[in-house]
């Protein structure tokens, strides 16, 4: 499948550069248990866990979700540089990617911990911005996020952004952006359909994601 030349490639964070469900669903767990609700399985974690913390936590925790949120934050921060794993092949893909296109990340993490991570890997010499929650105004699946990375990169939304992501949301505000839609991981759709949004490819490894940059260059 030939892709319309990317000028700029936007990527999700968590799950599709990085292997970041075990610290999720460790830090989750950490605060279901202080709320005194049930421990979620890692299937659980991995089939609902889409949505920022400010558009999710209201609806599990209710009025409780700020003290819930900040006890996530600190779970997570005691324990996500030491366990950080990029995903397979990610490395050279974005060597590859940086060389075709800007680069960008555009993820429902909190702003301050994307950032984080992303010096932690040294993947600053890559990847010009990175938008996470609380960035913008709103979060994924409104574009928000990433029309502000957008505007950081002087770049105007078009089919020429890529936009790359592993979940339904993504898709959502790749529509939302007017950009090329890619979703990341070994789902099973349909028709170019994941959840009701279309996309333009599916990959399942970053090898393949390569291949697919030097393909449209």
């Amino acid at each position: 499948m030939i892709l319309p030349k990317p000028s700029v490639i936007l990527f999700d964070w968590d799950n599709t550069l990085v292997d970041t469900w075990p610290m999720i669903h460790t830090a989750l767990n950490m605060t279901l248990r202080h709320m005194a609700h049930p421990e979620w399985s890692l299937e659980k974690v991995k089939g609902n866990v889409k949505k920022s913390m400010r558009d999710s936590f209201p609806e599990l925790f209710a009025e409780r979700w700020e003290e819930a949120a900040t006890h996530y934050q600190q779970s997570y921060r005691s324990i996500h540089l030491e366990t950080l794993r990029p995903l397979p092949g990610a490395e050279a893909m974005l060597d590859t990617a940086a060389r075709a296109a800007k680069l960008g990340v555009v993820s429902n993490k909190r702003g301050d911990s994307l950032r984080k991570e992303l010096a932690h890997l040294g993947w600053d010499r890559w990847i010009d911005v990175a938008i996470g929650s609380g960035d913008a105004a709103r979060d994924k699946p409104a574009c928000d996020s990433a029309d502000m990375a957008l505007e950081a990169l002087n770049t105007s939304s078009s089919r020429h952004v890529w936009f790359i992501g592993d979940t339904v949301v993504d898709l959502e505000c790749a529509h939302h952006l007017g950009a090329t839609a890619i979703l990341y991981g070994d789902h099973v759709t349909a028709a170019n359909t994941f959840e009701g949004f279309a996309f333009d490819a599916q990959v399942s490894t970053h090898a393949e994601l390569t291949a697919l940059i030097e393909q449209a260059h």
